[in-house]
């Protein structure tokens, strides 16, 4: 069969950190270019009495294989077992979601597989090997999928997500493609099988960016996953399909993309340690100072809305302006922030309404992580993120997500991308910082091209 392929894109959490876990805040989520991709290359109908056989294959990792035989009578099987006994449960939850909410009669052979880009894992003692018309290259590795470090940008999001489009159209088609409905559907059921892999119910951010793009998110409930959760596994598959069909989750994901001219740029700070958990030492000082905690997320959410409104009145100006907008980046590409914030020409107050989101927002975060110990924007960032305010094309950056010292997020002229990537490169202050070539993304889920792909099955 001509393999149908279906991939989602990794994401940055630019402005939302912790808020986000609230669902009485919003979140702007921008989905960047790296992508996990699901190509379906096989799906034949077995004759009756047959068991399901499900294979996800992941060619670009050692060992990187995973079967699944299902007795479609016995699901929901949450005890579901590889054949080998290999492990990987987001791929495992997503095959028990999807078919405890569709419950098919009829059995198949399923092969499935995966391509994940470059920026989504450490590239070092890889291969790259590209398709017969050189659109794709992929990177392969000698090491198992859990034995090479990850870079953080929503791999295991992207990963059930394009699985569950995969999975879903072998059982029902590609109407989610379409139909606002289905793909709120196939969101739900990735969010339910992320949580179930996680063994948490998480914010769901990477999940709903990974289906619907760049977005301003609130969060849905947790109480609707825990309680699936908790019911008793014979009672699964009808609470699934009634928290699937029949609840409102009551998700906001309202499309909000860069603007034209300008890109995120992401810093990968090299020899900085991996986040650790400071979503605990935030909760404790949200319990023991609710007045204050209160009052630093009020004004963290105004100004992390506030730098939404700022993108959207300048993709406005520039869909209304294009000329005045040309030279508004003419002028971004030769002026830092700091020459920006200090310029009393009100012809740029549109960028300066920027920087001064972003300055914010830095500034309520540093609250954060003076009173709260979480080290969200610690000093050596902070250092990095003053020195990047000098950089002529850039209108500031924050570390994006939780925090912590692994990488930092910087809103540019896409014009400067080159400019900033070559001076920082001489510079001390930059010599841990590796820049990712990674561009946002307007769409979540989308299909691909099964051309260019060939040469890679």
């Amino acid at each position: 069969m001509q393999p149908k392929i279906f991939s989602s894109p990794g994401k940055a959490l630019l402005a939302g950190g912790y808020l986000v876990l609230d669902p009485t805040y919003e979140a702007f989520v921008v989905a960047l270019s790296s992508r996990m991709h699901a190509a379906v290359t096989t799906l034949k109908k077995l004759t009756s009495g047959g068991q399901t056989r499900i294979t996800v294959k992941s060619p670009q990792f050692k060992l990187g294989e995973w079967t699944y035989v299902i007795d479609t009578n016995r699901l929901p099987d949450m005890d579901l077992s590889e054949v080998s006994g290999r492990k990987n449960p987001f791929v495992k939850s997503t095959i028990v979601t999807i078919l405890s909410y569709l419950r098919p009669s009829t059995s198949y052979e399923i092969v499935i597989t995966i391509f994940s880009d470059s920026e989504y894992h450490s590239q070092i003692g890889s291969t790259p090997r590209s398709s017969s018309n050189g659109k794709r290259t992929f990177y392969y590795h000698n090491k198992p999928i859990n034995d090479v470090p990850k870079t953080g940008l929503g791999s295991s999001a992207g990963l059930v997500t394009s699985l569950t489009a995969a999975l879903l159209y072998c059982y029902t088609g590609d109407g989610f493609l379409t139909n606002q409905r289905q793909l709120d559907t196939l969101h739900n059921l990735a969010q339910v099988a992320h949580c179930l892999a996680q063994g948490k119910v998480g914010s769901g951010f990477d999940v709903a960016s990974a289906v619907y793009g760049s977005i301003v998110y609130r969060r849905f409930k947790p109480a609707l996953i825990n309680d699936l959760v908790a019911l008793e596994p014979a009672r699964f598959s009808a609470g699934l399909g009634e928290l699937i069909d029949k609840t409102n989750w009551n998700i906001e994901h309202q499309c909000c993309c860069l603007v034209p001219g300008i890109h995120i740029l992401m810093g990968d700070v090299a020899g900085g340690s991996e986040t650790p958990k400071f979503v605990t030492k935030v909760q404790k000082w949200r319990l023991e100072n609710p007045d204050r905690a209160l009052s630093v997320w009020t004004a963290l959410n105004e100004s992390n809305m506030g730098l939404v409104a700022s993108l959207t009145c300048l993709e406005q100006f520039a869909s209304s302006n294009k000329q005045e907008y040309a030279k508004l980046l003419e002028y971004l590409d030769a002026h830092s922030a700091r020459d920006i914030s200090a310029s009393k020409k009100p012809a740029i107050q549109l960028l300066k309404d920027v920087v001064s989101s972003i300055r914010s927002i830095r500034k309520l975060l540093k609250i954060m992580t003076v009173e709260s110990g979480a080290e969200i924007e610690p000093d050596e960032q902070t250092t990095l993120l003053d020195n990047c305010e000098a950089l002529d094309g850039c209108l500031g950056g924050v570390v994006p997500g939780a925090g912590g010292y692994d990488a930092i997020c910087l809103l540019v002229s896409e014009n400067s991308i080159k400019k900033i990537i070559k001076s920082s490169a001489t510079l001390a202050e930059f010599q841990h910082v590796h820049w990712l070539r990674l561009l946002e993304q307007r769409h979540g889920l989308i299909e691909e091209q099964a051309s260019d792909f060939d040469g890679l099955f």
